[in-house]
């Protein structure tokens, strides 16, 4: 009787073995799910954005609800930690869009959130690829169903300021006692507007004159105001000169005439924001911070200055710290017509030992120097680290941007470049590069404003951080930005332009 072999795997087995193997790990992998790390939340007044961050990628399901408005956010396949439970002491009182929020474990492995909100959004729920000091991030944007229009917000702030700027005997900013209380703003005494006031008071008393506007769940004051269509204008220097204006010194034929329709305003960029810190100084000092200062400070000398008689006003892209993506701070420079674009930041190298400020405008051919080349495509990351929800048609529109770009807008920017880059060494600030230097900057690309890129020093440099904390440093560079804008328009006078609803 002869003994039994053992039988030998064959190699059909074998491979059957070894798939199960890789199926079981499979199925432990998915059940161990990802781990939440932190939870961010940046409310603003064009959005309120919340990121949950990970140690992979996380999927989900959205509903929501109307009367009372609300969101229910299902995550799936984790559990509930510390971490996500402090989503809920995140929510402030004063977010625009977010009453307050429920977190719990809805089912084995999902996690339930809901959003009571304030008033009924638009949600955008998208994943983040790990990016810089990120890992996954799930990202939840809630956005007013009536998008924040930049010109209504422009109004909207001159209203704010326009108690404190006015005094007891005159009107505030031209407009009628009748119209501040409709408006909501304190009346003041009657007298007769004076001419050449501003005219943003014009824009608002058109509008306290229409039906106000309620959206769900948010009351306006004001109904949007009917803006033009934006488009882009070339060249933006006419070939011939245009046709002299009414002289200021005649008699005004009707009540309107005797205000001016021309304002200048001046876009101003504050870098970063949000989720993108920006560069880091060695103390800590977030670039995104700083240059926020800095922006406050230049919108109160051009809010209380003047070109030829007309009235100066700055607009922010962003006026807190929140995101904005490059395209979108683009096109709400477009959206108020403004006459300049200046986008402030402080950068970092990769030593220590990088200094002084540049200013950078747009170029049509190729970096003009391979630092300038390193530079915006540094910058041009910041969508990436900031999170935008970009499909291939965005993607397109913002490569198109680049080809509208005019050559006439682009020598502008290098005079405007030029004239701020000699006000900066004339308060004694080292420059990095003594000309304006030109690259591919996204935020560069409006094809009708002139656009300058200002790096107010490099972060990275301890002494120059040092000096970018300082509130004597900020003054002075706003002062030197400021003179800078005065002498572009003293030797460009802006062009005639309406604004007029």
């Amino acid at each position: 009787m002869t003994k039994a072999q053992p039988l030998l795997p064959s190699p059909r087995r074998a491979f059957l073995k070894a798939g199960s193997l890789v199926l079981l790990l499979g199925v432990q992998e998915i059940a161990r799910g990802a781990t939440i790390m932190a939870v961010r939340v940046w409310p603003a007044d064009d959005y309120t954005r919340v990121t949950i961050e990970s140690d992979g990628r996380l999927q989900t399901q959205q509903l929501t609800v109307g009367s009372p408005p609300r969101l229910a956010v299902d995550i799936q396949g984790i559990e509930l930690n510390p971490a996500l439970r402090e989503l809920v002491g995140k929510i402030k009182p004063g977010d625009p869009f977010i009453n307050g929020l429920r977190v719990g474990q809805f089912a084995p492995g999902v996690v339930r959130i809901v959003f009571d909100l304030k008033q009924a959004v638009q949600p955008q729920v998208f994943s983040l690829a790990p990016i810089a000091a990120y890992r996954h991030r799930l990202v939840l944007d809630l956005f007013p169903e009536r998008p924040v229009d930049p010109m209504e917000a422009l109004i909207a702030e001159r209203l704010r300021d326009a108690p404190r700027a006015g005094s007891s005997d005159t009107t505030v900013a031209g407009i009628a006692p009748r119209d501040l209380a409709t408006l909501g703003a304190p009346p003041a005494p009657t007298r007769a507007a004076p001419p050449g006031v501003d005219p943003l008071g014009d824009l608002m008393a058109q509008q306290s004159t229409r039906p106000a506007t309620q959206t769900s769940g948010a009351p306006s004051l004001v109904a949007p105001p009917q803006l033009p269509p934006v488009v882009a204008t070339a060249p933006l220097k006419p070939a011939a000169p245009p046709a002299p204006a009414p002289s200021r010194s005649a008699p005004p034929t009707t009540a309107t005439a005797s205000r001016t329709d021309r304002i200048i305003i001046i876009a101003l960029d504050p870098g970063h924001g949000g989720e993108d810190p920006g560069a880091i100084g060695p103390a800590g000092t977030r670039e995104k911070d700083i240059v926020l200062q800095v922006a406050h400070r230049l919108r109160e000398r051009i809010n209380a200055a003047s070109v030829n008689g007309s009235p100066m006003r700055a607009f922010l892209t962003r006026d807190a710290d929140f995101f904005v993506p490059l395209g979108v701070r683009v096109q709400k420079a477009r959206r108020v017509q403004a006459d300049l674009f200046v986008s402030i930041h402080a950068d970092a190298f990769t030593t220590p030992a990088a200094s002084g400020a540049s200013v950078f405008a747009l170029s049509q051919s190729g970096a003009s120097s391979s630092a300038a080349r390193w530079m915006a495509n540094k910058e041009n990351q910041a969508d990436k680290v900031g999170g935008l929800n970009m499909g291939e048609h965005e993607v397109q529109v913002q490569r198109a941007l680049l080809d509208m770009s005019t050559t006439a807008q682009i020598n502008d920017s290098l005079k405007l470049g030029s004239a701020m880059l000699g006000e900066i060494r004339n308060i004694g600030a080292r420059l990095h590069k003594g000309s304006v230097e030109q690259a591919g900057f996204a935020v560069l690309k409006a094809p009708d404003i002139p656009s300058v890129l200002v790096e107010t020093a490099f972060i990275s440099n301890p002494d120059e951080e040092a000096k970018l904390r300082s509130t004597q440093y900020q003054e002075n560079l706003a002062d030197a930005l400021m003179r800078g804008i005065q002498r572009y328009f003293a030797q460009n006078p802006p062009l005639a332009r309406s604004r007029q609803l």
